[in-house]
C-alpha cells in the first residue's frame, strides 16, 4: 500500500508540475498563443480532419493534453550567447578567475557548448503557436477553395478571434456552404482523330458521371486516367498539360456542364509553332547495354548478340545470356509504344539485384519516314559480383544470461550466367547458461552454429513453359534454399536441417503469390535426457505427486530415506521411471484419477516435445498489401497462408507397401513424419489522423489440424501467445493454452487468436508514444491433448480470450526503432471467474517488452 501512494503522489507531483508550466512564457505581451482552432460548418462544429488539415496554423501538440514540447522549448534561453557573456563580465574578477584555471579557448568552447545545449533544447521542443491573422486569413480562404473544390461554388466563410486577459487566443472559422454543385453533361472536342477514337472505346472507367457532385479531384483523376490512357496506347508525345476543362455554370440551376478540350500536339520550327496530330507510335528496335557506365558512353561495343528481336551489346564480353537479359524486359519490337512496359521493366530489372538503377532511353527512329517508329536504348550497369557482409552482437536471455554473436554473408551475382544469386551465410553464437553465471567451471558452456545457402533464379523453374499462367510481368523467382542449425547445451541440444523449393510472383504491386512446392524441415533431439531440466514446471508437477504416493526411501529419489517433503526424482532415470510405472500396466494403487490424468499430461507433452520431427510440407501464401512506401501510415495487408504436411509421405508409403510401427503410423528411417492441415489469416490496417497520431490494428487466426499419420503438431509449427509483437501483457510462450494460465514453459497449441490496437502519438522530436490494447490465446483442439482447461471444446471457451493493455514509447532512428512496451494483464483468464479482471494490474507485474520496430 506505501509503494502503490507512493506512485500516485509521484504521478500527480509530476502532472502538476507539467501542467503549472508557463505556456505563455515566450509570447509577447502584444502576442496571444493559439490555443485551439473551430470550424463551424452551417453553425455546426466540424471535427472532419481534412477541413483541419487545411488550416495554417495548428496549435502546439498535448500528448496526453499537455504541450510537453511547448514547455520544454520554453526552458531554454532566448539568446544563450548572450547571456554566457553578460555573466562572465557581470563580476570583474569572475572571467579573469575562470581564465586563471582554463585557456581563453576553453572558456569560449564552454560557452559554445552552453549554446549547443540550448539549440538542442529548442529543436526538441517547439516553440509557442502564435496567432498570425495574415495566416487566419488565408486558412480561411483556403477552407474556401475546399469547399469550392467539392462543388460548393457559393461558399462563404469567416473568422474571429477570441482573444484572453492570459494572453492565449482561440480562432473559430465560419462556413456556409450553400447548395452543391452537380455535373449535368460533359462534352469533348479532341482534334486527334487517333486520341478521339481512343477516347470513345475507354469511357467506362471514366471519374465524371452525370450526376455526381463536381469535385475538382475528380477531374484531376480524370486527366491522369486519360493521360496514362494516352500513353499506353503509342502516343508517345502526349501530356498532361495537353488537357483542358472548361465548367459552364451560368443559369445551369445548380449543374455543371464540362467540355473536354484536346487539341494537337504543338511543335515549333524556328520561332513559329504549329499543331500536328498525334500518332501511334511503336517500338522499331531495342538496343540493350549490358555493362554501360559514363567512361565508355562513347565508346563502339566489342561485343553484340540478338535474341527475339532484341539488339543485345557489350563493351566488353557479354557475361548474361541473352534469355536472362530479355526476360526482365517487357518493351519489344513490334509493339505498339507503353509507359507501363518501361515502369513494369524498371522493375523487373531492379528485381534482378544484378545492375544498378536501369536508364530507358526513346528515340525517333530515323529510317522511318513516316515518324511513327521509336529506338528504344535501355543502359545497364552491372553491380560487383561479389558482396559481403559482416555481423556482430551481444545479448542476454533468461535461457542465456550473456551471449556473443557472430555471423557473416557473401553474395555472388550471375553465378550461371543467368542472373542468379548465390547467397551463402553463417552464423555463430557462444554464451553463459545461468549455471555458468552462478559460478560454473566454464563460462562459455553452450553454443549454437548455422548455415544457409539460397539460390535465386529471375523465372520459373518447371518441366513445362509456365509464361502464359506467370508471364514475365509477375517478375517470377525461384528459390532454392538450405539451412542447418546446431545447438551445444541449449535446452534439447537441437539439430534442425531445412530445405525449401519455392515459386514467388507479383500480379502487380499489390499482390503477392508465393507456392512452397517442397518445404522440408527435420528436427533432431539430441538430449532428451535433459527435459525436466528445461520443463521445470512440468517435473515440479509431477515430483509432487512422487512424493505424495511414493516411500521415502524409493530408488526414484536421489536421496531415499531423507524427508519425503524434500524428496527429488533423480533426472532423468528417476522422472522417466515413475513415468512408466504410472502409466504401465500397474500403477501404483495410491493415484487418484486427477493424478492419473495429470501424469497422462506430462508425458503427453514430453514426448511430443523431445520426439523427432520430419516435417515434408507444401504451402500457398497470397498476400495484399496496398502500401505505398515506407512512409504510407493509410493502408492495410491481408496475408492468408494454407499449408499441408505429411501427404506425399503418407501415400509413398502405402504405396510402397511399408509397414506401420509399434504406434500404428509410418516412419521413414525412424522417424514418425508429420500430417497435417494448417491455415492462417492475418490483416493489419493503419488509419493515418495527420500530425503523427496513428490508429494501427491487427487480427489474426490460425488453426493447424493432425490427422493420418500424426495426432499432434510439430513444436515448430505451433503457435504460442505474448511476448513483444503479441500479447503484452504475458512473456512469450506464457499465455494459455486456454486457461491454464501458463503452467508450463514454452507454451505452444494448435489453434490461435490474437486482436492487437494501438494508438500511436509523438510525444518530442524523434520520441513517440502508443497506448496499446491486446487480446487473444491459444487452445488445443483436435488433437491428442486432454485437458479441459487446454483444449477448445465449446464455443463458451471464447471467453478465454485474455486481454492486455498498456502504453509504449518508441524512439525513431530514421532507419529503425527502438520500442519499449509496458503491459498490463487485464483480463486474465487463469484466475478465478470473478478474479479476472483488473488483478496484477500494477508496475510490479507488468511485463516490460523492448523491441526493434513496429509490432504490426
Amino acid at each position: 500500500m506505501k509503494y502503490f501512494l507512493t506512485k500516485i503522489l509521484l504521478i500527480t507531483l509530476t502532472t502538476i508540475f507539467l501542467i503549472s508550466c508557463n505556456a505563455v512564457k515566450r509570447v509577447k505581451e502584444s502576442e496571444h498563443l493559439l490555443e485551439k482552432n473551430l470550424i463551424f460548418v452551417d453553425s455546426i462544429e466540424s471535427k472532419d480532419i481534412k477541413l483541419s488539415n487545411q488550416l495554417l496554423q495548428q496549435p502546439n501538440s498535448r500528448p496526453a493534453g499537455i504541450p510537453v514540447q511547448l514547455h520544454i522549448y520554453n526552458l531554454a534561453s532566448v539568446n544563450r550567447d548572450s547571456l554566457y557573456r553578460d555573466w562572465l563580465k557581470r563580476k570583474p574578477k569572475r572571467e579573469k578567475r575562470m581564465t586563471n584555471f582554463f585557456s581563453k579557448k576553453q572558456i569560449d568552447r564552454l560557452g559554445v557548448a552552453l549554446s549547443g545545449i540550448n539549440n538542442w533544447i529548442k529543436e526538441t521542443g517547439e516553440p509557442p503557436s502564435i496567432v498570425d491573422e495574415i495566416k487566419t486569413r488565408r486558412s480561411a480562404k483556403r477552407l474556401q477553395s475546399y469547399f469550392w473544390n467539392n462543388g460548393w461554388f457559393n461558399v462563404e466563410t469567416d473568422y474571429t478571434i477570441e482573444k484572453g486577459d492570459d494572453k492565449r487566443a482561440t480562432v473559430k472559422y465560419y462556413v456556409k456552404p450553400h447548395q452543391p454543385y452537380f455535373i449535368d453533361s460533359l462534352k469533348t472536342r479532341i482534334d486527334s482523330r487517333v486520341a478521339d477514337s481512343i477516347y470513345k472505346i475507354n469511357t467506362e472507367n471514366s471519374t465524371i458521371t452525370s450526376g455526381k457532385q463536381y469535385k475538382t479531384l475528380d477531374i484531376e483523376s480524370e486527366r491522369e486516367r486519360l493521360t496514362t490512357l494516352y500513353r499506353n496506347s503509342g502516343l508517345f508525345h502526349f501530356e498532361k498539360e495537353f488537357i483542358k476543362f472548361d465548367a459552364d455554370t451560368i443559369n445551369t440551376d445548380h449543374k455543371v456542364n464540362l467540355n473536354l478540350l484536346i487539341k494537337n500536339r504543338p511543335i515549333t520550327f524556328g520561332d513559329s509553332t504549329a499543331r500536328i496530330p498525334f500518332k501511334v507510335h511503336k517500338i522499331s528496335k531495342v538496343n540493350i547495354f549490358t555493362d554501360y557506365s559514363y567512361q565508355n558512353r562513347n565508346k563502339v561495343p566489342k561485343d553484340s548478340t540478338s535474341y527475339r528481336g532484341y539488339n543485345i551489346y557489350g563493351f566488353d564480353k557479354i557475361k548474361f545470356t541473352r534469355k536472362a537479359i530479355t526476360n526482365s524486359i517487357l518493351i519489344t519490337p513490334g509493339e505498339i509504344f507503353k509507359d507501363s512496359d518501361r515502369t513494369i521493366t524498371y522493375n523487373q530489372i531492379n528485381n534482378l539485384r544484378s545492375f544498378k538503377y536501369p536508364n530507358i532511353q526513346y528515340d525517333v527512329d530515323r529510317d522511318d519516314p513516316t515518324g511513327k517508329n521509336l529506338i528504344a536504348n535501355i543502359l545497364l550497369t552491372p553491380k560487383k559480383k561479389y558482396s559481403t557482409n559482416v555481423q556482430f552482437d551481444v545479448s542476454t536471455s533468461t535461457i542465456r544470461p550473456f551471449g556473443i554473436g557472430f555471423g557473416g554473408s557473401l553474395l555472388i551475382r550471375n553465378v550461371f550466367r543467368g542472373a542468379e544469386i548465390l547467397e551463402i551465410s553463417g552464423r555463430g553464437s557462444i554464451g553463459s547458461s545461468a549455471d555458468a553465471v552462478d559460478g560454473g567451471q566454464k563460462f562459455f558452456d553452450i553454443s549454437e552454429v548455422g548455415a544457409d545457402v539460397k539460390l535465386s533464379f529471375p523465372q520459373i523453374l518447371f518441366p513445362v513453359r509456365t509464361n502464359s499462367i506467370i508471364p514475365k510481368r509477375m517478375s517470377p523467382t525461384t528459390n532454392i534454399i538450405f539451412g542447418i542449425n546446431v545447438q551445444q547445451n541449449i535446452g534439447l541440444d537441437k539439430q534442425n536441417a531445412t530445405g525449401i523449393f519455392n515459386y514467388i510472383w507479383k500480379p502487380n504491386k499489390i499482390f503477392t503469390n508465393q507456392i512452397d512446392l517442397v518445404n522440408v524441415q527435420y528436427v533432431r533431439n539430441l538430449n532428451i535426457n535433459n527435459y525436466f531440466n528445461i520443463y521445470k514446471n512440468a517435473f515440479s508437477e509431477l515430483n509432487g505427486i512422487a512424493r505424495q504416493v511414493l516411500d521415502p526411501d524409493s530408488p526414484l529419489f536421489s536421496n531415499p530415506g531423507g524427508d519425503i517433503s524434500e524428496a527429488e526424482l533423480r533426472i532423468p532415470d528417476g522422472a522417466d521411471g515413475f513415468l512408466s510405472e504410472s502409466l504401465g500396466a500397474n500403477p501404483d494403487e495410491d493415484l487418484n484419477n486427477s493424478q492419473q490424468q495429470e501424469i497422462r499430461n506430462i508425458n503427453e507433452r514430453k514426448v511430443r516435445l523431445t520426439e523427432d520431427n520430419l516435417i515434408f510440407a507444401s504451402s500457398y501464401t497470397f498476400t495484399k498489401n496496398n502500401r505505398e512506401n515506407l512512409y504510407d501510415e493509410n493502408y492495410s495487408r491481408f496475408k492468408a497462408k494454407i499449408e499441408l504436411a505429411g501427404n506425399v509421405l503418407n501415400a509413398i508409403s502405402e504405396i510402397a507397401g511399408l509397414k506401420e510401427n509399434s504406434n500404428e503410423r509410418f516412419d521413414i528411417f525412424g522417424v514418425e513424419f508429420s500430417q497435417y492441415v494448417k491455415t492462417e489469416l492475418d490483416y493489419i490496417k493503419h488509419w493515418d489522423l495527420g500530425r503523427k497520431n496513428i490508429i494501427a490494428f491487427r487480427s489474426f487466426g490460425g488453426i493447424a489440424i493432425p490427422y493420418g499419420n500424426a495426432n499432434s503438431i510439430p513444436f515448430a509449427r505451433s503457435f504460442f501467445g505474448g511476448g513483444t509483437n503479441d500479447n503484452r501483457g504475458w512473456l512469450p510462450y506464457d499465455l494459455g493454452p486456454g486457461s491454464t494460465g501458463g503452467r508450463n514453459e514454452f507454451n505452444e497449441a494448435n489453434l490461435k487468436i490474437a486482436l492487437n490496437a494501438e494508438y500511436r502519438y509523438n510525444i518530442l522530436g524523434g520520441l513517440n508514444g502508443a497506448l496499446f490494447i491486446d487480446a487473444g490465446n491459444i487452445w488445443n483442439i483436435l488433437d491428442n491433448v486432454e485437458d479441459e482447461e487446454a483444449t477448445f471444446s465449446r464455443l463458451d471457451d471464447i471467453q478465454e480470450i485474455a486481454v492486455g493493455s498498456g502504453f509504449g514509447f518508441r524512439y525513431d532512428f530514421d532507419f529503425f526503432v527502438i520500442r519499449l512496451d509496458i503491459g498490463f494483464k487485464t483480463f486474465n483468464p487463469a484466475n478465478d471467474v470473478d478474479q479476472r479482471w483488473f488483478k496484477g494490474y500494477n508496475f510490479s507485474e507488468a511485463v516490460y517488452n523492448i523491441g526493434i520496430n513496429y509490432p504490426f
